[in-house]
């Protein structure tokens, strides 16, 4: 199957010899481009083009044609080249600009074989040259990225931003530009290359395949699950533990075409204690990592600090586990021995239980030496959060103006894991919101739900729900998003009260089944509304009575006062409204519409499922740890959430014309 990327993303690289087919639509020149570990050329050299078309483990097609095969060797790659950027140039006497060009297509497959992953670099304008997919080598593994990253200024703006002087960078563009010249006056035709075809002459100029390196010794602790570093760039979400959809995407936020896609952050080294160095480990800094931004870099370091939790516990676990095996093993070892079944068998249990004891012991203190790194790091980052991330006892929000930009993430709650009680890292949600938010209100979720007061536990939720609301309006320019909020028997009118107090509402909650039917049918009229637009290419031609902002739509109590088309028509919400700008915010017992049965099942699931009290039901993608999610509300007795609506409201009242 074909992973298809979006700009930012990466994929695994299983094959040392892969082809990268591109299909144009218009005749393009292919080159590649060779960096260092810095993301540099490696010299004026590093660039092959039809007037040097192979470099070691890369070729490229020699003149412009509408699609090409890049041949990748990837063993055969010199040791100092750690990326290799597939670039498309307009040749000379061509289209102007890639805006005015069928959007290319690319994908990468093993040699002559199948496609494992494709990128179509959309939303091109006045580019002449486009850094399309990046193969690149991280940890001794190689991965693809989709970039999509355009230059208006062509190939030597490119080569200048590599890190080549501007006299190198202008000399090797008109080298590559010249041959491209060259061949097009000659009249030559451009190739054309099917897919599957010239797999065996497009790789025969590459270096030979170096012979399978033997295998390495094992290890003498079973930490094969456990990733040893964390894994580079977007990284999967937590999951459900019963195997079910992600919950949270944490894929590269859709930018605008002129933002250069961010380095990876590298993988931070555990801290270890050094002889040599009797300090430690340097002081943690706040956005220690990649980013166009502090809020990028910010958001990726607490993902990082995230993958970095979750891999030193697992390493702990696979440590104790493997302890415990062996102890076992011993232990039968010595009940089995005859020769010890009389004397000695008491002395080898002993032996066998002390070291046990001691590997465990050595697991632990690396653990702890970890924890205490990341709760450093994690004292220094929370203070530096913005207010999309910050929890809402954080200073940020006192006196805080709303932004004029959306943020990339949103707080969410906290994570946690038994073998670090006091070690919280934020749950960010990427934006733009894709999936609904369901905040769990039934006490058959978990034992704490159990042994709450029903009407605490549904008090506790709506509040939640509401929290989440204001940080979203905080967040975003003031007219951004339209609340409108559905409550068909009143019952949460206290918890709604900051919302209602503050006229941040499109119209006064909805109640009973005829408010219910109104209010859907208004959010389905505009979901059906913009996706016909959108499908006619005329986005901006709607009604005028159409709000244009983002549509958040709270439902509390459901499935009270909703019939079978109000069910309906909020399953078309769920699945259809986060792409045209329509958001789900569900407070409900999931057993209180049991009655529906399997209906209301892909209803469910295509929520993200939260919890108003400490619970465990969220699993990382690698080791399936199940973190502990606490969620993050203003502090009792504090006015924070009041004053932040008040914010919102008087910035709205400024924005009106």
């Amino acid at each position: 199957m074909t992973a298809e990327l979006v700009r930012g993303q990466n994929h695994p690289v299983s094959h040392s010899r892969v082809e990268v087919r591109v299909s144009a639509g218009t005749a393009v020149l292919v080159l590649a481009s060779l960096a260092d570990e810095r993301g540099r050329l490696t010299g004026p050299r590093a660039l092959a083009h039809p007037g040097a078309p192979g470099l070691p483990g890369v070729r490229v097609s020699e003149e412009p044609a509408e699609r090409h095969i890049l041949a990748v060797d990837l063993d055969a790659v010199e040791a100092g080249v750690h990326s290799i950027g597939v670039v498309l140039v307009l040749p000379p006497g061509g289209p102007a600009r890639f805006g005015a060009v069928p959007v290319p297509h690319l994908a990468i497959a093993e040699q002559g074989g199948a496609e494992f992953a494709a990128f179509a670099p959309a939303d091109l304008d006045a580019e002449t040259t486009l850094i399309a997919l990046e193969l690149y080598r991280r940890q001794g593994a190689w991965k693809v990225r989709a970039v999509g990253q355009g230059y208006a200024d062509g190939l030597a703006a490119l080569l200048a931003d590599g890190g080549l002087a501007a006299p190198e960078a202008a000399a090797l563009t008109e080298e590559a530009l010249r041959t491209a010249r060259r061949t097009g006056d000659a009249g030559r035709p451009p190739t054309s290359l099917p897919t599957h075809a010239q797999g065996s002459d497009a790789t025969r100029h590459l270096a030979p395949q170096p012979p399978a390196a033997a295998p390495a010794p094992p290890d003498p602790i079973p930490v094969s699950a456990v990733p040893h570093a964390r894994p580079p760039g977007p990284a999967p979400a937590p999951a459900e533990p019963d195997g079910s959809r992600p919950t949270i995407d944490y894929a590269h936020p859709r930018r605008r075409r002129t933002t250069a896609e961010a380095p990876e952050p590298a993988p931070r080294p555990a801290p270890a204690a050094d002889p040599a160095d009797p300090e430690g480990p340097p002081a943690p800094v706040a956005g220690d990592a990649a980013g166009w931004s502090m809020d990028e870099r910010l958001y990726n370091q607490v993902w990082g600090m995230f993958e970095d939790l979750a891999r030193t516990v697992a390493a702990y676990r696979s440590a104790v586990d493997f302890a415990d095996s062996r102890l076992d093993r011993e232990l039968d070892e010595a009940l089995s021995d005859p020769s010890r079944r009389l004397t000695g068998s008491d002395d080898a249990r002993e032996t066998a239980r002390v070291r046990r004891d001691e590997l465990v012991a050595r697991a632990r203190a690396v653990l702890d030496r970890d924890l205490v790194q990341l709760t450093a790091e994690s004292e220094v980052v929370e203070p530096a959060l913005p207010a999309a991330y910050a929890r809402w006892d954080s200073p940020v929000w006192h006196g805080r103006d709303i932004t004029e930009e959306g943020p990339l993430a949103l707080r969410l709650g906290n994570l946690g894991l038994p073998e670090s009680p006091g070690l919280r890292i934020p749950l960010l949600m990427r934006l733009p919101l894709e999936r609904g938010l369901w905040i769990d209100n039934g006490r058959t979720g978990s034992e704490a739900a159990m042994a709450m007061d029903t009407d605490r536990l549904r008090r506790a939720a709506l509040d939640m729900a509401v929290a989440h609301a204001a940080r979203l309006l905080a967040v975003h320019p003031a007219d951004r998003f339209s609340v409108h909020v559905i409550d068909p028997a009143g019952a949460g009118s206290a918890a709604l009260a900051p919302l209602v107090r503050a006229g941040l509402l499109a119209a006064p909650p909805a109640a009973g089944a005829a408010g219910v039917a109104e209010t859907l049918a208004r959010l389905t009229r505009r979901v059906d509304l913009v996706q016909m637009a959108l499908r006619a290419g005329a986005p901006e031609d709607l009604p005028p009575d159409l709000d244009p902002a983002e549509q958040l739509l709270i439902v509390h109590d459901f499935p009270h006062g909703f019939d079978d088309r109000a069910v309906t028509q909020l399953r078309y919400l769920a699945d259809e409204g986060p792409a045209v700008g329509v958001h789900l915010l569900m407070v409900a017992d999931r057993d209180e519409a049991s009655a529906y049965g399997p209906l209301l099942d892909p209803l469910w699931r295509s929520l993200m499922r939260l919890s108003p009290v400490p619970d465990h039901h969220l699993a990382d993608p690698w080791v399936q740890h199940a973190w502990t999610f606490e969620p993050d509300l203003p502090p009792q007795g504090s006015e924070v959430l009041d004053q932040t609506l008040e914010r919102v409201a008087r910035a709205r009242g400024d924005a009106r014309p």
